[in-house]
């Protein structure tokens, strides 16, 4: 809990500091790097650390993304430009996905699968906190003490929980006689990072979808993916076994996974818009009314993780989805007569589902992976958050532009037009309904676990 705190804490407080970052160290536009390459970092790595989790150890490796973020946490304090900067956000990015990779199989391993959901609640909670927190905590370090500070803060707090983890945390499994899938590994990493800084710079003005550089960094990720599948299939010791997708209750939690976030990923981006350019709120009021849904997260995913030892995760977890289709499909009917109250509603009730949701969904996963699969399979829970939130960037993206330019065209007006912003974002919300629809008929479809977590992929994979 404490781990996954600090990542999530950094991955929202760094946001509010970028306009100072940019008028300090004369950064330009290019101050959006010092975001997109820590995503694409934790995001490009987590499978990558997942298996080695399983080779080393999850102990082993957990402290150690500590360490290296902690040392990128100094370093980016220290930063004297952009580039350097950008440079150490990558190594802090590193840390973070080693932390990412495998905090749900640290909880695997420690809980009984009866338990895991509470303790899966408990992490929910952590998770919504941490991005609450950051905007808070970032404004008032940023004010008092300077850009640095937001950096330096996890410097004393990373050396304390290095400790403790070391003092804690027990032995985990080890999976041995295995190679380690260099090739695999390569084409996984390269393939990632093209197809998500594809998917950055398509909705953004300066590019667009048919720009050559972004038609080249989509085709490239796609083809390098796809010979990253081809290449699991034929080599001896795979870095993701494919067998696994076998397992249709795991297969089905993450695919479910998938639809939430990239609906979470076009709201979160859609949603400051409207308050701050058609409500003209100011952005410290805008940012109290977003605390509406992470506040209702972390209260309702303890109670998800409750009930999910308790009820059916296949009723729990869809219902969850079900709720949060409504909170998108309510907010398909936005509108510039709307207050505070309209938009703090929706939101909790769409965080209220999927509170419900995600600690029974993500729990089910790991009960349904195998004990020697369980680093790979709790890296991909958490690479399903981060590429669906990128996906749903885009795609919300997307939506909104294309449809406000059509409709500008169409009536002969500017597309920043009242109208034509409003039926973007509505058209936006609808897509986001459907997804999440999607996301929960996979989930009711996804049936019982009958062999749980004992049953071994391969027979020549041991554990020490």
């Amino acid at each position: 809990m404490f781990g996954t705190f600090m990542s999530t804490l950094d991955s929202s407080i760094v946001n509010i500091a970028l306009p100072t970052i940019r008028r300090e160290l004369g950064a330009g536009d290019s101050v959006e790097w010092i975001v997109l390459c820590y995503l694409l970092t934790t995001t490009s790595t987590l499978l990558i650390m997942g298996k080695i989790s399983d080779r080393v150890g999850r102990r082993t490796l957990y402290i150690t993304g500590f360490c290296v973020f902690v040392l990128g946490s100094l370093l980016c304090g220290l930063a004297w430009n952009l580039w350097s900067l950008v440079g150490f956000r990558v190594l802090q990015g590193l840390g973070a996905s080693m932390i990412y990779a495998v905090g749900p199989a640290i909880i695997g391993d420690t809980f009984a699968p009866q338990e895991r959901g509470q303790a899966m609640g408990l992490m929910g909670s952590i998770v919504a906190a941490g991005s609450s927190a950051g905007p808070v905590i970032g404004g008032f370090l940023l004010g008092k003490f300077g850009w640095s500070s937001i950096f330096f803060v996890n410097v004393p707090i990373g050396l304390l929980a290095i400790w403790r983890a070391w003092t804690i945390l027990p032995e985990s499994p080890k999976v041995t006689n295995q190679r380690f899938d260099m090739a695999g590994a390569g084409l996984f990493l390269i393939g990632v990072t093209t197809l998500l800084t594809g998917l950055d710079f398509g909705p953004e003005p300066a590019y667009g979808w048919d720009n050559p550089l972004v038609v080249a960094l989509l085709t490239t990720g796609a083809v390098l993916l796809l010979l990253f599948l081809l290449w699991e299939r034929r080599v001896r010791e795979p870095m993701l076994q494919l067998s696994l997708f076998r397992i249709w209750p795991y297969t089905s939690a993450i695919l479910a996974a998938f639809c939430g976030f990239v609906a979470s990923g076009g709201n979160l981006f859609i949603i400051p818009f409207f308050l701050q350019q058609l409500l003209g709120l100011p952005p410290e009021r805008a940012g109290m009314i977003l605390l509406a849904g992470p506040v209702t997260l972390s209260l309702i995913a303890p109670l998800g993780g409750y009930l999910s030892s308790r009820v059916s995760t296949r009723w729990l977890s869809s219902t969850g989805l079900l709720i949060t289709a409504c909170g998108y499909f309510a907010f398909s009917f936005l509108d510039t007569d709307w207050g505070w109250q309209d938009v703090v509603w929706r939101s909790s009730l769409v965080s209220l589902g999927f509170g419900l949701f995600q600690s029974p969904n993500s729990s089910s996963a790991l009960n349904a992976a195998p004990i020697t699969q369980r680093g790979i399979a709790s890296s991909m829970i958490a690479f399903m958050r981060n590429l669906g939130f990128v996906v749903g960037i885009a795609m919300a993206a997307a939506v909104w532009y294309s449809t406000r330019n059509r409709w500008a065209l169409a009536h002969d007006a500017s597309p920043e037009s009242t109208e034509a912003q409003l039926l973007g974002m509505h058209n936006a919300y609808l897509i986001m309904s459907g997804l999440v629809l999607t996301g929960a008929l996979i989930s009711f479809l996804r049936g019982k676990l009958t062999s749980p977590v004992s049953r071994p992929i391969q027979a020549e994979n041991t554990i020490s």
